[in-house]
């Protein structure tokens, strides 16, 4: 992903004078066509490129930076944008791109100690009435924790969509000791 290999939110393109040095960069190469996969960063960025396109080319040609056939040929740019975040927190899919792998994972994490116990629950959690504390990726949205209290049987889960009342540590207290 972006993060590994150094691209995610790059800063140059948060600005005019970094798209307008990408722009030129794919109408150099002939580039007209664009998927990008990534989050709320990648995606606003995806389209605040696509609304200035126009005028980033025209630019372009005033300060002689690419020539008026090569802006006529890149006129339009087309980019297909896929979700690509494990936060799972884009409306109108089912699963993006990323959250069942961050799930997955998740779960291996928490049951690697485990020897034929119920998931989440390992010999020494058992034998010694420990608590365990997960804390999941996720940003502002909360499936990722939600789906791992679930699968693991948590007792607590907290999420950012239903924060906790004001007495949460009396009641927690009060659940570990039953």
């Amino acid at each position: 992903g972006g993060t590994v290999i150094g691209s995610a939110r790059c800063q140059d393109f948060r600005t005019r004078e970094g798209r307008l040095k990408a722009a030129r960069n794919l109408v150099k190469r002939g580039i007209t066509n664009l998927c990008v996969i990534g989050g709320d960063g990648s995606l606003t960025g995806a389209d605040t490129f696509r609304a200035e396109w126009s005028s980033l080319l025209a630019e372009l040609v005033k300060v002689g930076g690419i020539t008026a056939e090569e802006a006529k040929k890149s006129s339009f740019l087309n980019i297909v944008g896929m979700v690509g975040s494990i936060d799972n927190d884009f409306c109108g899919t089912d699963m993006t791109i990323g959250t069942d792998s961050a799930l997955h994972r998740i779960m291996e994490i928490v049951s690697a100690p485990r020897s034929g116990l119920p998931w989440g629950e390992t010999p020494v959690s058992r034998s010694h009435q420990r608590t365990f504390v997960l804390e999941v990726m996720g940003r502002h949205c909360g499936y990722l924790a939600l789906i791992t209290a679930l699968a693991c049987g948590a007792d607590w889960v907290f999420i950012p969509e239903s924060p906790p009342e004001d007495d949460w540590e009396d009641h927690l207290c009060r659940r570990l000791t039953e």
